[in-house]
């Protein structure tokens, strides 16, 4: 029995394919390893009735990610920074304040992400590479801990990170942290680069708010739950880490639908019932670069289903896919930086947005990692770093520090 369950571990990780792109690959196959050992085992445990399997997996990383702090970061004598844990309007958060003075400083809430399942702003990465950018920045840092699926769903996430966005803010807050109201921006990755997006749009939009967010910072956002068959969810279906089904599944969670959506998403079939004018705002044949589209076809449903009518309704709200928002509305965004990784299935939903942003006259700046991939930015520490992950997070850095 063991020899077979090694056999089928020595055969996911060989059998399984990495881009040849993509460098350090032995270290990518150990992860992929590791990642199909909890997955794998959270899943067996629910089916024994120990818990949710999404619960089981958040806890384990955790674990993970405390002792492999406790063995690797010391912390220098000389860093003043101070880290608190408190709450802004009733949301968890943890703020990093330096130890330098100085008048003013910038400020930044930073959105983790994690399928809005997974992820903690109090631990592993997140913490370390949050803890960096206040400490190069001299600026204050919030990070939100929004509640999670499956405890939370859409629109909780969001209004979480609006209400913490909002309390920050406000005149009083900023004032009360030191922070220049013309200088504060938002930043998140993956599903909280999500997060990021719509609490932008909304606050950009939103005539009562007498400060707004100076810049946005997206890292491989996850935009749009329309089309599961752009080019990059095709190329990269198989993809490690972050596959096709996985994204689909996080987006089903996400939005409190059903599993037996899951075939209707991935062959497009809900999208007749999408509005028209909505549908071309998603339109990949129209806002990729040639080189991202070439060799690829549209795939498009046109059939009724027994789903159709129950599925429109939260799928077009940009609350929870920011790329389908008017031009009027995106137009009234900061200043914005998106990254994306040739082997991400998210790739295009950035690629799109880059181009919707420009069309409306937003100054954007995309940076594309031909050898990146969906998750690096949050691998930069041992034993799992990234050399890719390590030059995201210094020229994320360098662009705030020049943009804000």
């Amino acid at each position: 029995m063991l020899l077979v369950l090694l056999l089928v571990l020595v055969a996911h990780v060989y059998w399984t394919p990495v881009p040849v792109g993509i460098k350090e690959s032995w270290k990518l196959r150990l992860l992929q390893l590791l990642c199909f050992l909890v997955f794998g085992g959270a899943f067996l445990l629910e089916r024994v009735g120990v818990g949710h399997s999404i619960t089981l997996v958040g806890w384990y990383t955790r674990s993970v990610e405390r002792i492999m702090k406790n063995l690797t970061c010391r912390r220098d004598k000389k860093d003043l920074m101070r880290v608190r844990d408190v709450t802004f309007d009733g949301v968890p958060v943890r703020v990093y304040e330096p130890g330098a003075e100085g008048g003013l400083r910038r400020g930044l809430l930073y959105l983790h992400g994690g399928g809005w399942a997974l992820g903690s702003a109090k631990e592993g990465s997140y913490h370390e590479n949050n803890r960096m950018t206040a400490k190069k920045l001299n600026a204050v840092l919030v990070s939100v801990e929004y509640r999670l699926y499956p405890e939370a769903q859409f629109p909780t996430q969001y209004l979480d990170c609006l209400n913490a966005a909002k309390h920050f803010l406000s005149p009083e807050v900023l004032a009360k942290y030191g922070v220049d109201p013309c200088r504060v921006g938002v930043s998140g990755d993956s599903a909280g680069g999500n997060l990021a997006a719509a609490v932008a749009q909304e606050i950009s939009n939103d005539d009562n708010m007498s400060v707004k967010f100076s810049v946005q910072a997206l890292v491989y956002p996850a935009l749009q739950a329309v089309d599961f068959n752009t080019p990059s969810y095709r190329q990269n279906q198989d993809m490690v880490l972050l596959s096709r089904p996985l994204m689909v599944d996080f987006w089903l969670q996400y939005l409190g639908l059903d599993r037996s959506f899951k075939d209707h998403f991935l062959s497009n079939r809900y999208q007749a019932a999408i509005l028209p004018q909505l549908r071309v705002r998603v339109d990949w044949t129209a806002l990729l670069p040639p080189k991202y589209k070439d060799g690829y076809e549209v795939v498009s449903w046109h059939g009724q289903t027994r789903h159709e009518s129950r599925v429109p309704s939260v799928l077009q709200d940009v609350r929870a896919a920011p790329l389908l928002a008017s031009s009027a509305v995106l137009a009234r965004c900061p200043r914005t930086y998106v990254v994306t990784c040739e082997y991400d299935v998210l790739r295009d939903d950035g690629l799109m947005y880059v181009r919707r942003l420009k069309d409306a006259g937003v100054a954007v700046t995309s940076e594309h990692y031909e050898d990146g991939f969906h998750g690096c930015f949050s691998l930069t520490l041992f034993p799992f770093r990234f050399d890719v992950g390590a030059k995201m997070l210094r020229r994320y850095i360098c662009w705030i520090d020049d943009n804000l």
